[in-house]
């Protein structure tokens, strides 16, 4: 890249501290508010910018990279995952892409075993039963949960996030289990105290808890489907703090509203914000806005990992935080 100033395209608002970092050093255009740019806004942005910074919501498909002016040489994502990102076709183009991984670990992890507390112990019902003026007092009865301490959590995806999970579930007293497609070291295990499944099929028939910590690649496309779903314990729960697309979420709604599955925790969903109206009725089931990361320290690390990307980008160097095609 040259010495001047390169041109930056912002589609969210970002921390204010983020923004300041990138109008200082960059010739950055911001959004004036937070709604979501529209697909052909992103794709003018891509004709006229050095570096486009989009977020998770922002799908940048092929037909949008195909229509990018040559002088965009650079998606740094605002987000660790990057499946809204073509990065095959973009790295066709020229055109690197850019990911903020590592900062998201702890606060999504803290989010999946939050998640477990909800549902096993019922608090979405206890606070709505407060909130609604209807708690007459102490029952031997009422509210009855289920003990978190001695369960097996069976952990889908040992990466970072899986591990912290692990790590969190282990002082709670839980069994902690795990499916990966590559098995930990045996030191890694030993210190998670952690036992692999080979089988899949096998670790969900036989855990009490579910948590859902691998990304959406094709290989892990509706991975928890409506056979794997069948196979787990009637009084089992799930929780989901991943990617939405590795569940049927139809095929859950079914097995929950049947009673098939005890209850599920979900902070992300297949088709994103449209959940399935019938999951909001069910009171077994635990909803969030998609808030694993939604800490103010991780939103200030993301940018903060954006910029060290442009910024070494622009110096000539390969980003700190490159993806390519055959890590996903």
């Amino acid at each position: 890249m040259s010495k001047d100033r390169i041109s930056v395209v912002v589609t969210r608002r970002l921390p204010v501290a983020v923004e300041a970092r990138l109008s200082e050093l960059f010739d950055v255009t911001l959004r004036d508010n937070d709604a979501a740019m529209s697909r052909n806004e992103i794709v003018e942005a891509m004709k006229t910018a050095d570096v486009l910074v989009p977020t998770i919501t922002d799908t940048i498909d092929a037909a949008m990279i195909g229509q990018a002016g040559d002088r965009l040489k650079l998606i740094a994502n605002y987000g660790a995952g990057v499946d809204n990102i073509d990065v095959a076709t973009a790295r066709q183009r020229g055109i690197l892409v850019s990911n903020t991984p590592g900062v998201l670990t702890e606060d999504t992890a803290d989010m999946s075993m939050g998640l477990i507390l909800a549902v096993t112990r019922r608090l979405p019902e206890g606070l709505a039963a407060m909130q609604a003026g209807q708690w007459d007092g102490w029952s031997p009865t009422a509210f009855l949960g289920g003990r978190i301490a001695g369960r097996r959590l069976g952990i889908l995806g040992m990466g970072r996030i899986g591990r912290a999970v692990a790590r969190r579930a282990a002082a709670f007293g839980m069994q902690v289990h795990y499916h990966n497609r590559r098995r930990l070291r045996t030191e890694v295990e030993d210190e998670l105290n952690a036992t692999w499944w080979e089988s899949l099929d096998q670790m969900v028939a036989r855990v009490d808890v579910l948590s859902i910590n691998c990304p959406h690649t094709p290989t892990t496309f509706h991975l928890m489907n409506a056979r794997r779903l069948k196979l787990m314990k009637p009084d089992a729960v799930i929780v989901n703090t991943s990617r939405g697309e590795v569940i049927d979420e139809n095929a859950l709604t079914r097995m929950l509203r049947a009673g098939e599955i005890a209850g599920a925790g979900l902070d992300v969903y297949e088709h994103g914000t449209d959940v399935n109206p019938q999951l909001r009725e069910l009171p077994n089931v635990v909803l969030l806005p998609h808030m694993g990361s939604a800490t103010r320290e991780s939103r200030v690390e993301m940018g903060e990992k954006v910029i060290i990307n442009i910024k070494t980008f622009a110096d000539g160097h390969r980003p700190p935080d490159q993806v390519v095609p055959s890590m996903l």
